[in-house]
This record gives C-alpha cells, structure tokens and sequence, in this order.
C-alpha cells in the first residue's frame, strides 16, 4: 500500500523558517510529478507548488519567491522550504503525487497533512 508521509510542520513565528517533508513508499518516486497543497481553516484547498518528473518547478503567487520545493528521488522524499513565514501561511499542508502512464491510466496519492501555524 502506498503510503505518503509528511513531517516538519509546527508553531513558529512571523518571518521564521520550517522546512516540510513528505515520504513515500511503496511506488517509483522519479516516475512521478509532485505538489504541495495547504487548506486553511474555512478555505478551501490550494495548490502551493509543484515539481515535475525532470526537476521543473512552479509557484503560487502567494508563495513565490518565499518557498522552495524540491526532491530527493534516492531517498524518495520531496520537501518543502518554507523562509519568510507570514500568518496567512498557517494552514494544514498536504503532499500529493500523481502520474499518467502512457497507457492513460492514473495514479494519485496524498498524505494524511502536517500542520503549520505562524504566530507571535
């Protein structure tokens, strides 16, 4: 059963650092394109930032420039750097892999969710 994992999450405050970790077992992590999402309380969930099979990467608006995703295929682990935290950063923040073969069939798992809360 494949299984996804995400750690590092907690309280820190305004302007502080956290960097998130998601691993997975159970699948071929290099065959498969990856995203952060985040659902703050009441809001419905949102796309963070994405890395694809070939390392490329993309950014919300919100979080550009602050973030940094990234992957470790050897260690099957993605991650995210969080710098420059803001409070409308709090949120739970979910990992998800997903892959089309070529024969169309799909595949798409998520973690159970790491919360992050910035405040003074």
């Amino acid at each position: 059963q494949v299984q996804l994992v995400e750690s590092g999450g907690g309280l820190v405050q305004p302007g502080g650092s956290l960097r998130l970790s998601c691993a997975a077992s159970k699948i071929i992590f290099s065959l498969y394109n990856m995203d952060w999402h985040r659902q703050a309380p009441g809001k419905q969930r949102e796309l963070v930032a994405s890395i694809t099979t070939g390392g490329s990467t993309n950014y919300s608006d919100s979080v550009k420039g602050r973030f940094t995703i990234s992957r470790d295929n050897a260690k099957n682990t993605m991650y995210l750097q969080m710098n420059s935290l803001e409070p409308e950063d709090t949120a739970v923040y979910y990992c998800n892999v997903r892959r089309t073969t070529a024969w169309g069939l799909k595949y798409d798992y998520w973690g159970q969710g790491t919360q992050v809360t910035v405040s003074s």
